[in-house]
């Protein structure tokens, strides 16, 4: 079995390869959010921003809802951060947005690594 969405998900990469690359590090994850957004329209990736995930407890709707900052090609979630560095609470957060949203492939992208770019793959 290959690499699940290898093609969606390098140009994804690419796209926040590109965002850090002018931007660098420093800033809000709001602003990398927005950057990556107009970077998708730009590269043509078709995306969802933010759409809210309901969640359940014993099949009982919650009030609580999740947003994943993007969902690309319907079957990707992708989760930002702006952060010195990744942490397994930033991992569970990602794996909980594939278990709500019944998806494969998530990319945990931070863009306040330096001096590169640090992302994940998660896939359940």
């Amino acid at each position: 079995m290959g690499i699940v969405f290898k093609e969606e998900s390098y140009k994804i990469t690419g796209a926040c390869f590109e965002v850090y690359k002018e931007m660098g590090c420093g800033f809000l994850e709001s602003v990398y959010q927005e950057c990556l957004k107009m970077e998708l329209q730009d590269q043509q990736i078709p995306f969802v921003e933010q759409s809210e995930l309901k969640l359940f407890y014993k099949e009982r709707l919650l009030k609580q809802t999740y947003r994943p900052d993007f969902i690309c090609y319907d079957s990707i979630v992708v989760e930002l951060k702006a952060v010195t560095d990744l942490t397994k609470e930033h991992q569970a957060q990602l794996f909980n947005y594939l278990r709500a949203t019944n998806l494969r492939l998530g990319l945990l992208v931070n863009f306040g690594h330096y001096p590169k770019l640090e992302y994940e793959r998660i896939v359940i």
